[in-house]
């Protein structure tokens, strides 16, 4: 198996891509090779003496970056020799067999949408993402790719979130629910409420109803299906609330109890580690033609180690052909 790396793209790149590189190639199969994109004599340059990557990383030179701040669909038509216009190319070109960046997200999602397409019967593509609950993961789609969709699109993300919460995270029989300002069905705007009764029409998704924000973490399903501008803005927000909470609770143990910081220190580590992003990788982009995996902005190497694993395991399920297969069945109403 072949996986494209964007060496350039990501607040910490590419030192934190590279090192996360090196990090995969002790836990990939040897038959598999890791594709560093980018700048070739930087790259060289972070490789360093490390021999490790000589028999697993090759190099791609793509002399031009998309910057973080670039406009996504104006970077992508300047800089056609950029890291990410080149990778997805090479995932169209059925080169690769997965892509992953920590790059500009916008550039990136256009980029993939617009060389390697979209799989037969999907509209629009959706990123997922899992956030790590008291009650086991909670899966969310969309976060970001779409921030205008049409129901049709919506529901294409239930089905989409189905097949990834059954094949990848292995939820047997996962519940779907669509976030709304109340839980009744009669609330909602005409997007929330045309979605409201497709999931309820389409025997496949287990629809458990509409749920409120607050419900999001704790609430009755495992899958919560909502526009890419409001997702996006919940996970914003959940990242910085779960940051926050975990500095407060440290801060008030060293005031009240400083002797016991040492006993609460490990627990806090492990805590912390469950809510952190970089553990989980990458959000998958669903509905392309290919794997694409899309790294946090401000990944560390162990966050790009992961999103490489994880764009490998969504090879692996084979988990396209079986979105096709199911949305080739829904028809636009």
């Amino acid at each position: 198996m072949r996986i494209a790396i964007d060496a350039m793209g990501g607040d910490r790149a590419p030192q934190a891509i590279i090192d996360g590189a090196l990090a995969a190639i002790d836990v990939i199969e040897d038959d598999d090779e890791l594709v560093l994109i980018g700048r070739e004599d930087i790259i060289r340059q972070y490789l360093g003496e490390d021999i490790r990557w000589k028999s697993k990383i090759s190099i791609v030179h793509a002399p031009e970056m998309i910057a973080m701040d670039d406009s996504p669909v104006d970077a992508l038509r300047r800089k056609r020799k950029s890291s990410i216009s080149i990778m997805a190319r090479m995932g169209a070109d059925k080169e690769v067999d997965a892509v992953v960046s920590a790059g500009n997200t916008g550039a990136y999602v256009a980029a993939c949408q617009m060389l390697m397409r979209l799989l037969p019967g999907v509209s629009r593509p959706g990123i997922l993402v899992v956030f790590p609950t008291l009650g086991g993961p909670v899966i969310a789609c969309d976060v970001g790719a779409n921030i205008a969709p049409k129901p049709l699109h919506l529901h294409q993300y239930a089905m989409m979130s189905t097949i990834y919460a059954r094949e990848v995270v292995g939820i047997p029989n996962p519940t779907v629910s669509l976030i709304s300002i109340g839980q009744e069905d009669a609330k909602g705007n005409e997007l929330v409420k045309t979605t409201n009764q497709l999931l309820r029409d389409d025997p496949r998704i287990n629809f458990v109803g509409n749920i409120e924000p607050r419900e999001f973490i704790n609430g009755p399903a495992n899958i919560i299906i909502c526009d890419g501008f409001v997702g996006n803005v919940i996970l914003k927000l959940t990242e910085g609330i779960a940051e926050s909470l975990f500095k407060a609770i440290a801060h008030e143990i060293s005031l009240q109890k400083p002797d016991l910081i040492k006993f609460f220190q490990p627990l806090m580590d492990g805590l912390y580690a469950k809510h952190d992003y970089n553990e989980y990788g990458g959000a998958p982009l669903l509905g392309v033609d290919g794997t694409c995996m899309i790294s946090h902005g401000s990944s560390n190497a162990n966050g790009i180690k992961n999103a490489i694993l994880r764009a490998r395991q969504q090879v692996l399920t084979n988990i396209n052909e079986k979105i096709s297969q199911q949305l080739q069945r829904i028809t636009v109403r």
